[in-house]
């Protein structure tokens, strides 16, 4: 019941604030991650905790990343990350990170601290693996030097629902003008809207930069 009680409210702040079908499927993710882990036997392959802690993370982030690819989460407090990250629009994972962290420092002082910096290093490994995996909030800068401006800007829009601007600008090399087609775009979208630039132009000279910081509007795709 308690268990029960403490995912109550994250499910219900998806179910209302992120979209009903992500939470129909992120509860029936949790039913079948409860019922595999009693069903599945256990193989020890090591019985060393830091690489438990390691690869379990990393395992662990795998599974995540996936489920989110898919529309759905695993539950705790990953509703409030997703949450969080589609209100504000940036990455929250680490925050959640420091959040868990600051619950197992508690649980350290309680009942002994080398299971609690064993999970730390579990969560934050999980944490890595969604970074690396899972690009939905994070953002990237695209540079297009270019001699088909207004085919890419279609392409962006196509893909991404983003606009673009032009920028003229001066070739050094050859001496003539050229256009450079400025945007930014999701990171999950950067490598389908380079594939498509590529169909129209061939040879255009792309630069793609991570945004660290992105002020103004900048629309998202809405999960359902």
């Amino acid at each position: 019941p308690i268990y029960f009680i403490l995912n109550l409210f994250p499910i219900i702040l998806s179910y209302r604030r992120i979209g009903r079908k992500f939470t129909i499927f992120s509860c029936v993710t949790i039913l079948i991650n409860s019922t595999l882990t009693d069903l599945i036997p256990v193989h020890v392959i090591t019985y060393d905790v830091l690489l438990i802690s390691i690869f379990g993370g990393m395992i662990n982030g795998f599974a995540i990343s996936m489920c989110l690819k898919a529309g759905a989460t695993s539950g705790g407090t990953d509703f409030i990350a997703i949450y969080a990250s589609e209100k504000y629009g940036i990455d929250t994972f680490n925050y959640v990170l420091i959040f868990n962290a600051l619950i197992l420092c508690c649980d350290g002082m309680l009942f002994g601290w080398d299971k609690a910096l064993y999970s730390i290093i579990f969560q934050f490994s999980s944490t890595q693996m969604i970074h690396l995996i899972y690009k939905r909030y994070t953002k990237n800068t695209l540079f297009i030097v270019t001699d088909y401006p207004k085919e890419v800007t279609e392409k962006i829009y196509e893909v991404t629902g983003h606009g673009a601007t032009d920028i003229h600008a001066m070739g050094s090399y050859e001496d003539t003008p050229r256009t450079m087609v400025y945007s930014v775009v999701s990171g999950e979208d950067t490598k389908k809207v380079v594939q498509q630039i590529k169909t129209v132009d061939d040879k255009a000279f792309i630069n793609v930069v991570r945004t660290e910081s992105l002020t103004g509007k900048f629309w998202m795709r809405p999960n359902d």
